[in-house]
């Protein structure tokens, strides 16, 4: 794939791939969301070898020459919120931002736009970059409202296309830390299997032979009998992924109750924390890492498992 931006907010990208829908292609390339660049193509259109195409579901071929404009960042509708963020660093490219478990990252509609990472991020930070249009200011990845840890910010719209690029092209590092049902037998693994939307369940992802390619890196830190901590390390960054594939080798999350774990522990969601993040720094190059504690009420329940 080669891309190329014209302007601001206009891109050039080359297909490298037959048989990919043109919203994907464009938003896995551009870090822009698949639901704005569907809506822009079946609003604006883009073109395809020089062809206005309408439809984001058209199927590209491989050398086919997409030529893609973003909507213009619009003036922001949702309110900055006086909301306490741990904000583990900061300069006039990006935020590194430990999210506590149980908020979510930002508004799903325009009508429920409060209490989110994104009015706090608004309230907090003096900028944030518009690439993601208005509901998602700043915002480069996501980590479910249950799962707590360390995000990425961007500030501005290069630092977002340069920081999307590491996570897409697997430059970018994150680990998370996680506590499972069960005794996991293996030191260490991977799982390597794709997920998709759940055939039975819609709301849920699931393993399945036609979803997108997934791979997680697993590693035992201690054993507790009935459980066993876990460093995790994505490869890819799929809805879920942790959580569906730690459900697939039958030792899922403990307090996920979504994909089958257990609640006796703990019942304020899964104990999954993304621990460490490694980026490049997108104006000076240089290697970075950031790493946060686990949350309290994580540690206390493994002190009370090394205690048993």
């Amino acid at each position: 794939m080669t891309q190329s931006v014209l302007r601001d907010f206009e891109y050039d990208l080359i297909c490298s791939q037959s048989g990919v829908r043109l919203d994907s292609f464009v938003s896995e390339k551009t870090g822009l969301s698949r639901a704005l660049v569907k809506k822009t193509v079946e609003e604006d259109g883009c073109t395809v070898n020089g062809a206005v195409k309408f439809k984001a579901s058209y199927e590209l071929k491989e050398g086919d020459v997409v030529r893609f404009k973003a909507p213009e960042p619009k003036q922001l509708d949702i309110s900055p919120q006086d909301i306490p963020l741990d904000i583990i660093y900061q300069d006039d490219d990006f935020a590194v931002i430990n999210k506590p478990q149980g908020m979510v990252v930002h508004p799903a509609t325009s009508y429920d736009k409060n209490d989110t990472l994104v009015n706090a991020l608004l309230f907090s930070l003096d900028k944030l970059s518009g690439i993601n249009g208005v509901i998602r200011p700043g915002i480069v990845h996501r980590i479910d409202k249950n799962t707590s840890g360390l995000l990425v910010v961007a500030k501005n719209d290069e630092a977002h296309k340069n920081l999307a690029g590491q996570i897409e092209t697997k430059r970018a590092k994150r680990i998370y830390f996680g506590l499972v049902d069960g005794n996991v037998k293996e030191d260490e693994g991977v799982v390597d299997e794709p997920i998709g939307r759940s055939k039975k369940d819609r709301k849920k992802m699931a393993v399945v032979l036609d979803g997108k390619d997934a791979k997680t890196f697993y590693k035992v830190l201690e054993r507790f009998g009935e459980y066993t901590l876990m460093r995790f390390e994505l490869s890819t960054g799929r809805t879920h992924q942790i959580r569906v594939h730690a459900k697939f080798i039958h030792h899922p999350i403990v307090g996920d109750d979504v994909y089958g774990g257990s609640t006796k522990l703990w019942k304020g969601g899964q104990l999954l924390h993304a621990k460490e993040l490694y980026l490049t720094h997108p104006r000076t190059g240089e290697e970075m890492k950031f790493e946060c504690d686990l949350p309290d009420y994580f540690k206390e329940i493994l002190d009370k498992l090394r205690k048993k």
